[in-house]
């Protein structure tokens, strides 16, 4: 798979409610900060990814401008995506337009994130910029 692939099946595996852990590279320094949290090391990033999965569904993942720079064994990615989402625990939707930004190294003939950076450019419940 190259870069843009696996960031597009990494959307296809949110959609789904698929396990996302196996997109991250198994390391101690590997970091995703999401709108609400910031995890550290591949276990951690796991265990937020799984506990993700196990309370949300009905996810909408619209990508609007991904773009991806591939040098040799890694590559950067940025995107704006329209982000929603049933919140099982809060009994609410969930709706934010985002930008992502990460790292993808590679290995073997497969990508993985490094490090992957969800922030909010709009909360779409509230109206607001933030």
């Amino acid at each position: 798979m190259t870069p843009e692939e696996t960031v597009r099946a990494y959307y296809d595996a949110l959609r789904a409610g698929d396990p996302l852990a196996p997109f991250f590279v198994e390391s101690p320094r590997t970091v995703k900060v999401g709108i609400s949290e910031r995890l550290v090391g591949y276990a951690e990033v796991a265990a937020g990814l799984r506990e993700q999965t196990r309370t949300t569904d009905d996810w909408r993942v619209e990508s609007h401008d991904l773009t991806v720079v591939e040098r040799d064994d890694c590559a950067a990615v940025s995107d704006e995506v329209s982000l929603s989402w049933y919140d099982g625990e809060a009994f609410a939707e969930r709706s934010f337009e985002t930008r992502w930004s990460g790292t993808l190294l590679a290995s073997d003939d497969d990508w993985a994130f490094a490090g992957l950076h969800v922030s909010a450019a709009t909360d779409l419940d509230a109206g607001t910029d933030r």
